[in-house]
């Protein structure tokens, strides 16, 4: 009779550790789809970021290039024998305000830009950037 109490115990321990081993093996299936799930979404959210960084950079160097264009424009005007005496005082104000805090210096009369934007702070100081004139000859001829 002992033996045989012995041996049901034991069964009714194998069928409870059989019980919690299926229910381990559903969860395991359930956290291992969620992971999945998130795996793919981490995935798509990853590459969504990297569209948007490229969009960024093209839209940033798009901006740079108009700015360029635009200070182009400015300096010509401003550089041009008729130029100072076409625009007049208003006109310059409101191509400052068109032109920005970045190319406003190069309207002001009497003012040529400078290839450095000093509008914007530098990691560098002052003290560390070398001013080189010939690029002021190389523009006046």
């Amino acid at each position: 009779i002992q033996i045989a109490q012995c041996f049901e115990a034991t069964r009714q321990r194998c069928c409870r550790l059989e019980q919690d081993g299926r229910r381990a093996r559903e969860q395991l299936a359930r956290v291992e789809a969620e992971r999945a799930a998130l795996e793919v979404k981490l995935k798509h959210a990853r590459n969504q970021v990297e569209v948007e960084m490229k969009k960024r950079h093209r839209a940033e160097a798009e901006l740079e290039k108009q700015e360029r264009k635009l200070q182009l424009v400015f300096e010509s005007l401003m550089r041009e024998p008729w130029g100072s005496g076409v625009l007049s005082g208003e006109q310059r104000s409101v191509l400052s305000a068109l032109a920005g805090r970045r190319l406003g210096v190069a309207l002001a009369p009497g003012r040529r830009s400078s290839a450095v934007d000093e509008s914007c702070q530098s990691l560098l100081s002052h003290s560390d950037i070398s001013y080189d004139r010939t690029e002021d000859d190389v523009v006046r001829s």
